[in-house]
């Protein structure tokens, strides 16, 4: 058994004699016997001890109860009880005191050194356990330290990029406003170019080829200019549902009118109309900007001279609109990104576009609380299913 310094607290010199005796046997180092508490305190003082053999009834006004108590919170040495007394109202004094063990008098030399050794080895891993727990708390509070200055990193990114996310948002919307102006000007010269051109004139075959062409570039920066105003209201939160009523027919026939006049690959416009109600109440320009958008790309993405099938039912409040084509469809692993902003499938070639049509399409459904799916199969075609509530 390994060697301790042991401090011997007992009143009766005679039992503190033999168990020194008992514990010199076994090479242990006695540091002091002390007859009372406050010995024993005065010892510790100026010594170092691995363990106190302590008597429960000392003289002087420190028992040992009282003793052990001060030992434990000054000096976290372990303490061994010694008693002639098992009673239960002694043991739940000590009980309190948490003891690293309990000896009855008279003990056996044997029985010592194993309490002795337990109360060692309980110490030390009490104290290994309480390391642990102390490293394991200072871990957490630098874990938690380190996730608040964290949080507080994110919440500063957060901030900064709701404020970008304004800039961009009143750039893009000033900026869309401004060509606006500009742009209506031209399309109105344009269009007087046209007239001019109807009268007799040596160049009036070039003005108003030339004028076409300047009147689809524009509709068509035009086009891209709404759709960039669309999505910077919808960054901004400023999307919102404002139903109406409104005259269904007079819808389909302003969303066919200006699909018609965009067409230039002579394919044709197969509409069929179910039972329709004369008015519905719904958002007039969020339905628009669906119909128009997937109207407008069964006709591009068509080939020259076919058709495209537009059905529109009124079943349960719900406007059921369906829109095939029978042109170059979306090749199948690219569907997924079909309603990603500026997204254009590989196999669109030179026919222009943005990429932002379907992504219109989509905030809008979401914003009608509506439903848009679609089949699609490479070179066959596509077709679009639209259901959107209305009352």
């Amino acid at each position: 058994m390994f060697s301790l310094k042991i401090l011997i607290v007992e009143d009766d010199s005679v039992s503190a004699l033999l168990l020194q005796r008992a514990l010199e046997k076994n090479n242990h180092d006695i540091i002091g016997i002390a007859d009372s508490g406050e010995k024993a305190l005065d010892i510790l003082e100026n010594n170092i001890a691995d363990i106190v053999m302590m008597d429960i009834n000392l003289a002087g006004e420190l028992d040992g109860i009282k003793t052990t108590e001060i030992v434990n919170e000054k000096y976290d040495i372990p303490v061994v009880y010694l008693s002639a007394s098992s009673d239960a109202e002694t043991l739940n004094k000590v009980v309190g005191t948490n003891p690293s063990a309990y000896v009855i008098k008279p003990f056996n030399i044997r029985e010592l050194n194993m309490v002795i050794e337990l109360a060692i080895f309980k110490d030390r891993k009490e104290k290994e356990l309480q390391k642990l727990n102390n490293e394991l708390e200072e871990k957490v509070r630098q874990r938690t330290a380190d996730l608040h200055e964290a949080n507080k990193e994110l919440t500063k990114s957060l901030e900064k990029e709701r404020e970008i996310n304004e800039l961009k948002s009143r750039i893009v919307l000033n900026v869309s406003h401004g060509f606006k102006t500009p742009l209506t000007s031209i399309l109105s010269s344009a269009q007087l170019l046209q007239i001019y051109a109807e009268k007799d004139h040596p160049f009036k075959v070039k003005i108003a080829k030339h004028a076409t062409k300047i009147e689809n570039s524009v509709r068509a920066l035009n086009n891209l200019l709404t759709s960039v105003l669309f999505f910077g209201k919808a960054d901004a939160d400023k999307m919102v549902f404002k139903p109406k009523k409104m005259f269904l027919g007079a819808f389909v026939k302003e969303v066919l009118d200006t699909v018609k006049a965009g067409i230039e690959n002579n394919v044709t416009i197969k509409t069929t109309l179910g039972n329709l109600p004369k008015t519905i109440t719904s958002d007039y320009d969020l339905l628009y900007q669906v119909f128009e958008n997937l109207l407008s790309n069964s006709v591009k993405y068509s080939k020259e001279g076919q058709s495209v099938s537009f059905q529109l039912d009124f079943e349960d409040n719900h406007l059921k609109a369906t829109f095939t084509d029978h042109g170059i469809g979306i090749p199948p692993k690219e569907q997924s990104k079909l309603f990603d902003r500026f997204f254009r499938a590989h196999n669109v070639g030179i026919i222009e576009g943005s990429g932002l049509g379907l992504s219109i399409v989509k905030k809008c459904v979401e914003v009608l609380k509506g439903e848009i799916t679609f089949e699609s199969v490479e070179n066959k075609g596509t077709t679009f299913y639209v259901s959107i509530p209305v009352n």
